[in-house]
C-alpha cells in the first residue's frame, strides 16, 4: 500500500476515555457493568448522530469516525459492516507519555476489527523530556512499521504540551504559545518523527491561525517520498468561533483534506440528554447537524480542490 491518503476526511472523533468519563459522567475506575454501559450507550448516541448526518447528504465516501474499543466496540463492528471509513484509538488514555492501550498485544486488537486506520495520539514536544521522548519514539516505530506492512493506514494524532520554560517565555500566555510558539515545535516534532522512521499516511495536528504555518506543516508532511500524506485539524475542544477559524485556514491549503472535530460536537448535546433536558432524539439531531456544519465550513472555504469529491451538505455554517 502506497503511503499516504489524500481523499477529503471529515471524521466524527469519539474515542475519549479518561477525559470523558470523569467530565462528563463524574465515573472513576474501576466502572461498575452499569457505569460501564452508560457510557457505551452515550457513544451510540454520537454514532446516531453521526448516521443522522449521512441520512442528511454527507456523502459516507468522506465521512469517517474514530472511536475507541473500551465502549466502542459494537460501533466498530457495526460501522465496519456498513462500510463506513473507521478508525481505532491504539493508545492508553489518560497517560502524559505514550503507551499502547493492549501493551504487546496492540497487532492482535486492530485485527480483530480491521479499521481504515489505526490511530495514536501522542504528547510531543521536541524540547521536552528527551528520555520520554526518545521512548515513545521507538513505541511508535513499532507501531509505524506494522502499519506499513500489515494493512491498516496509520494516523498519528499530535499534541504539543507546553513545557514551564517555554509558558514562561510567552509570560504564561497561552494564545501566545499557540500562535508564536507551538506552529515552530509542531515541525520540529514532524520531522524528528520523520527521521525516526515513523510514517503516518495521515497526520491529526492541532488548529493553526495562520495560513503560512500551515503550508509550512503540509509541506513538511509531504517532503520526500510523502506525496500523498495527508493533515486533517482536530478541535481540541475549542469553542465554535476557534474551530471555525482553524478549519478555514486549513481549508485554504492544499493538502489539509478535512477534519477530526469531536468535543465540540457531541459534548453539549450528549450532557444535556444525560441531564434529561433532551431527548434522546433531539441530542443525536444536534450533533448530525454540528457536524454537517464543521463540513459546510470546510467546504465552502477550500472549495473542492484536487478532484475531492463534495460532502453535499446543505447547512452553511454554525448557527
Amino acid at each position: 500500500m502506497n503511503l499516504g491518503y489524500d481523499k477529503p476526511l471529515y471524521l466524527l472523533p469519539f474515542d475519549h476515555r479518561h477525559s470523558y468519563v470523569s467530565g462528563m459522567f463524574g465515573f472513576k475506575p474501576p466502572l461498575t457493568p452499569s457505569q460501564h454501559d452508560r457510557v457505551a450507550d452515550s457513544k451510540r448516541l454520537i454514532y446516531a448522530g453521526f448516521k443522522q448526518a449521512l441520512a442528511h447528504g454527507v456523502a459516507p465516501a468522506c465521512a469517517g469516525i474514530l472511536v475507541d474499543e473500551e465502549f466502542g466496540a459494537d460501533i466498530l463492528r457495526d460501522a465496519i459492516n456498513d462500510r463506513y471509513c473507521t478508525a481505532l484509538s491504539t493508545e492508553q488514555s489518560g497517560s502524559d507519555e505514550f503507551e499502547f492501550e493492549y501493551g504487546t498485544a496492540f497487532a492482535e486488537h486492530i485485527e480483530a476489527f480491521n479499521p481504515a486506520f489505526a490511530k495514536v495520539l501522542v504528547r510531543y514536544n521536541p524540547e521536552g523530556d528527551a528520555a520520554v521522548n526518545r521512548r515513545q519514539t521507538a513505541r511508535l516505530r513499532e507501531l509505524s512499521d506494522y502499519c506499513r506492512v500489515s494493512g491498516p493506514r496509520f494516523m498519528f494524532e499530535l499534541l504539543v504540551p507546553a513545557t514551564e520554560a517555554q509558558m514562561a517565555g510567552v509570560r504564561q500566555d497561552k494564545e501566545a504559545y499557540d500562535l508564536q510558539v507551538r506552529p515552530r515545535l509542531m515541525m520540529q516534532a514532524l520531522s524528528a518523527l520523520q527521521e525516526a522512521g515513523i510514517e503516518p499516511d495521515v497526520w491529526k495536528i492541532e488548529g493553526l491561525a495562520r495560513r503560512e504555518d500551515c503550508e509550512r506543516m503540509v509541506e513538511i508532511a509531504r517532503r520526500g517520498h510523502r506525496k500523498e500524506v495527508g493533515c486533517i485539524v482536530l478541535g481540541r475542544a475549542a469553542d465554535e468561533q476557534k474551530v471555525v477559524t482553524w478549519l478555514e485556514t486549513a481549508a485554504s491549503v492544499t493538502g489539509f483534506i478535512g477534519f477530526a472535530v469531536g468535543r465540540t460536537t457531541f459534548w453539549d448535546a450528549v450532557a444535556d440528554y444525560e441531564a434529561g433536558d433532551a431527548t434522546r432524539e433531539e441530542a443525536a439531531a444536534r450533533i448530525a447537524e454540528r457536524y454537517r456544519e464543521w463540513i459546510a465550513v470546510f467546504e465552502r472555504t477550500g472549495g473542492v480542490p484536487g478532484g475531492r469529491t463534495r460532502a453535499r451538505v446543505d447547512a452553511t455554517g454554525p448557527a
